[in-house]
Parts: structure tokens; sequence; C-alpha cells
């Protein structure tokens, strides 16, 4: 391949501007002459070649355009036509960046009877303590609760325990900054166990709005356990009061 160097006193660079309506007769071409609009503009590629812009008229791509990519190899030689692409303007509607599927599920997406499969190397997951060849050894491992195949590693219970602390269950909530108290303190608050007993469990208050949900310790709410509401009259009555309607009178002789 053969790279051309050349010295352009904007000869060049004016040759390649004014081939218009070269580049409109590719796009009309290309693009049919229903669909090509005004030449709206011209960008500098390199030395050698320059793109025309045409807005385009196609339904349903307002603000695209027809780019028109001309060159030419010398002051003596023609300008030819590269290639004719349709292109998004600055203002132009576009399609949102391409996120894979697994990465576009959020929480509350997967419903009754959709399947979402974790990927060999997730990150959030660990290969787990007890694996063997030994089939009796497995059967009895199932049986005790140790044959899970993964556990969750520290990263993802570290990415569980930010979620967590920082949704509608954790400490910074409205809920609980207006609380009596803190779910730490309360008789209905079921401690996790493993490294996250610390500062998660899980409210057991039917009357919460809490009820079954992993909540932090700090979070609350007003049906904390140890609340004590003090019952009095919201009518004030005097201590001491008397009814004349009960009193014995005597005359005084």
């Amino acid at each position: 391949m053969t790279l051309l160097l050349t010295l352009d006193d904007g000869t060049l660079r004016r040759k390649l501007f004014d081939a218009v309506e070269l580049a409109r007769e590719s796009a009309v071409l290309d693009a049919g002459a229903e669909n090509v609009g005004e030449h709206v503009g011209v960008e500098v590629e390199d030395s050698v070649s320059a793109t025309h812009l045409f807005d385009s008229r196609l339904p349903g791509y307002r603000g695209w355009r027809w780019s028109v990519t001309v060159a030419t190899t010398g002051h003596d030689e023609p300008v030819t036509v590269s290639e004719v692409v349709h292109t998004p303007g600055s203002d132009a509607i576009v399609a949102p960046k391409w996120v894979p599927w697994e990465r576009r599920v959020r929480q509350g997406d997967l419903g009754i009877g959709d399947i979402f499969p974790t990927a060999a190397d997730d990150l959030r997951l660990a290969p787990a303590y007890l694996a063997t060849d030994d089939p009796e050894v497995e059967e009895v491992a199932r049986e005790t609760g140790l044959g899970r195949v993964r556990v969750m590693s520290r990263y993802g219970r570290q990415q569980a325990a930010q979620r967590w602390h920082r949704g509608e269950y954790g400490p910074r909530s409205d809920m609980a900054r207006s609380a009596p108290g803190t779910c730490g303190t309360c008789g209905f608050y079921l401690r996790l166990a493993g490294s996250l007993r610390a500062a998660f469990g899980v409210c057991g208050n039917e009357i919460s709005p809490a009820d079954g949900h992993v909540v932090h310790a700090e979070f609350g709410c007003g049906a904390h356990s140890e609340i004590e509401v003090e019952a009095s009259s919201p009518v004030p009555v005097a201590d001491l009061f008397y009814d004349d309607s009960l009193l014995d009178t005597e005359p005084v002789g």
C-alpha cells in the first residue's frame, strides 16, 4: 500500500470542496432523489479527501445526514467518490447505546416462569467450600446443606450490603430518620447469619412496613418493640372537686 504525501497550497482542498454536485449525484443514486435534501456542509478527512453532508429526508430520520466522502490523488487527477453512508447529525434521534441483555435486567424484571442464568465467571459467586468426587460425601453434604456448587463471594456480599444500605430499608431513608428507635434494639429484628450479621437482619413484625424485608440495624419505624406511650386523659381534670348537690346542710340557730 502506498500513502500519498503532498504539500497542498489549498488547490486540492478547493477541488474537493467544489465537488458538491458529484457528491449529490452519488447520494441520489444510493438513496433516491426524494430522500436527499440540501447541502449542509463539508468536513475535511485528510489532505486528499473530504466528506460532503446533505440533509436526509428519509421518514423517521430527522436530523440525519447523507455523508458522501470524495477523494483525489493529485492536482491533475479527477475527484472520485469513496463511499456514501447515512449518519446521525448533532440533533438526530438515535437509538440508545447498546447494552447486553444480561446487564439490562433490573430488580423486579424477573417474572413467573422467567429464567436468568448466571455466568460461569460471575464475580458475585465463588466455589463452595465442600466439593469432592465421592458420591457418598456429596450426598451427605447435600443433606446437611453444604452441597451448594457456589456461594456468594466477598465481592457479592459487599455489593448486596451497599445496595441494602442505600435502599428503602437503610439508615438514610425518611422512615429511619423519623423513627423512635432502631432495628438493632427491636425485639422483632432477626439477625442474619455470616459476615452480614453485624449490620443486617430481617424484620419479623407484621405491623411494620418492613415485615419480611432485609433491614439495616440502624433502620427503624414506628412499630419498634420497646416503644412506650404514656396514657393520659386528653382533657385536664382537677385533682379535687366538690359536688354541691351531695353536701348535707344544717340551719344555724
